[in-house]
């Protein structure tokens, strides 16, 4: 990663294995860029256009496992964002680390930044991200309150966040966001989808952020323009009031689905217990020891 700026201010644990930048630092070195792109692990991402709409100038932030999205190493301002786990960075944990260094070589690539944003998650020394330059960022701060409890956000929507707030010159652009499933890729329902699709939208209809890829163009505009008289808080209570009988008409199928497979998932849990226990579940289950 570039060398910070003697003015800015660089926290390093005394163990040295933790590099924390502070938020002038990071406005300092994010600065240069004239649009930040956020890639998702969707297959939404259209990286020709944003490759044609957008100057050599950005800088793209990859996530984890950007073999979902990359198939050769990337060519351009890049940065890999290292999700921690309870175990630390998922990408260690899992030694996927030089799986996903591959894609990326040169001075282009500014190197990792270790992320944290549930106060269970723990960062991993930067001695074991085989020699990338890496930083890191505690996230869990500056979401607080907002997010919905008993879930964690995502480390998309953790990172908008906090790019937003430090007010830099550049656009911030999302690419691939949808949070859909596809045949390929699942979604995890540890995370709120539906919050986080609200808030971001509201974050581009405010003009803070840009999103490019996996969200459709909004059919209740039209609405808006076929009723111009119609109070906008109408044709949303209405458009509420339509998705509410169908939700309630959907669980309704999905009870009676639970129903149908109850048999099925007695058979799955009895041959689960014998199942071996993941790395993860015997590092919990020793640290309560």
């Amino acid at each position: 990663m570039e060398a910070i700026p003697s003015k800015t201010q660089t926290t390093i644990a005394p163990d040295g294995g933790f590099n924390f930048l502070a938020p002038d630092a990071w406005k300092a070195l994010l600065s240069r860029y004239s649009h930040i792109v956020l890639v998702a692990n969707s297959e939404a991402v259209d990286f020709e256009r944003l490759r044609s709409e957008l100057p050599e100038t950005t800088l793209y932030v990859f996530f984890n496992k950007v073999y979902k999205v990359l198939d050769e190493p990337f060519v351009g301002n890049a940065v890999l964002v290292a999700r921690s786990g309870v175990m630390g960075a998922n990408i260690v944990h899992r030694r996927e680390v030089t799986d996903v260094l591959r894609f990326f070589n040169g001075d282009d690539f500014l190197g990792i930044v270790n992320v944290r944003v549930a106060a269970e998650e723990n960062f991993s020394e930067e001695s074991r991200f085989e020699g990338a330059k890496t930083r890191h960022l505690d996230l869990t701060q500056i979401l607080g309150d907002l997010y919905p409890v008993g879930r964690i956000a995502t480390s998309g929507f953790a990172l908008a966040l906090w790019l937003a707030d430090l007010q830099l010159p550049g656009k911030i652009v999302l690419a691939g966001f949808s949070a859909k499933r596809s045949e390929k890729w699942k979604v995890f329902d540890v995370h709120d989808w539906t919050f986080e699709q609200i808030f971001l939208r509201l974050f581009a209809r405010m003009g803070t952020i840009s999103m490019m890829g996996g969200v459709d163009a909004s059919p209740y505009s039209a609405l808006a323009k076929r009723f111009p008289h119609v109070p906008p808080v109408e044709i949303a209570m209405t458009a509420a009031e339509v998705l509410s009988e169908r939700l309630d008409n959907a669980n309704g199928q999905i009870d009676r689905l639970m129903s149908v497979t109850k048999s099925i998932r007695a058979i799955e849990n009895f041959f689960r217990r014998f199942k071996p226990k993941t790395r993860k579940q015997r590092f919990l289950e020793k640290s309560k020891e």
